[in-house]
């Protein structure tokens, strides 16, 4: 699973400094107002607000950031009419790389990340360029869950999940079809409650190696993408075992 998991995110990195902090707050906030202007602001009834309300508990996100967030949701200044765009191409080595973003100025933030990919030696591809490299999936995540891994694989069994990883920490990793997705997730809530995580993310169908040198120029590569503000997920299939 190495390279897809949103535990290579920036929003599950503990310890960040303040500036960090702030952009992970600011990264989830966006995802909360867009969640419930899509689906509601009704939690129970919003499955996407639910999950990410879970990330925000997750990383000790104030109160009032979710309550301002939750209140922009119902305006209708353009500062909060973000767009969900994904921008597909190659890092260094032939690192395939996916970008999904929301944003309220397409033009700036296909600017932004395309001068990235330049920076540190990569390109910026069509849409499609490289998502043919990768499997579209569903995923959820578990902490402290009551039974451990055990519990979550036989549950998995019982309701069609296609894998189930044990990631440390107590974090356990829920794998599904995107057709089943929606399905196996309500099972699993209806058994253990919300996840701390669920959505639907890019798996690497193959990963490239690198030598040290480009691997280490992509991860700086990835690391200022992540720091982008209108940049929420980064997927790519470098193989850094």
């Amino acid at each position: 699973m190495s390279g897809h998991s949103q535990f290579k995110n920036i929003m599950y990195r503990k310890g960040a400094q303040d500036a960090k902090k702030a952009r992970l707050f600011a990264k989830i906030a966006r995802e909360i107002t867009v969640s419930a202007k899509i689906g509601g602001q009704e939690a129970s009834s919003n499955p996407r607000l639910r999950a990410v309300l879970a990330v925000a508990r997750e990383n000790n996100m104030p109160k009032d950031n979710i309550d301002r967030a939750l209140t922009k949701a119902l305006g209708a200044d353009a500062s909060s009419n973000y767009e969900e765009v994904r921008y597909e191409g190659y890092g260094p080595c032939g690192v395939a790389v996916i970008v999904e973003a929301l944003t309220d100025n397409r033009n700036r933030t296909a600017s932004e990340v395309r001068s990235l990919f330049a920076k540190f030696g990569g390109n910026l591809g069509e849409t499609g360029s490289v998502s043919f490299l990768f499997d579209k999936i569903g995923h959820m995540v578990y902490k402290n869950l009551p039974g451990g891994f055990d519990t979550a694989f036989d549950f998995s069994i019982d309701v069609g999940a296609e894998n189930v990883n044990q990631l440390g920490d107590g974090y356990i990793e829920i794998i599904t079809s995107v057709e089943n997705f929606s399905a196996i997730r309500d099972d699993f809530i209806k058994k253990f409650g919300d996840p701390i995580d669920s959505s639907l993310v890019w798996m690497p169908a193959s990963l490239v190696p690198c030598l040290q040198d480009q691997k280490e120029t992509l991860m700086k590569l990835i690391d200022c993408l992540e720091e982008n503000d209108d940049v929420q997920k980064v997927f790519y299939n470098l193989d850094d075992e």
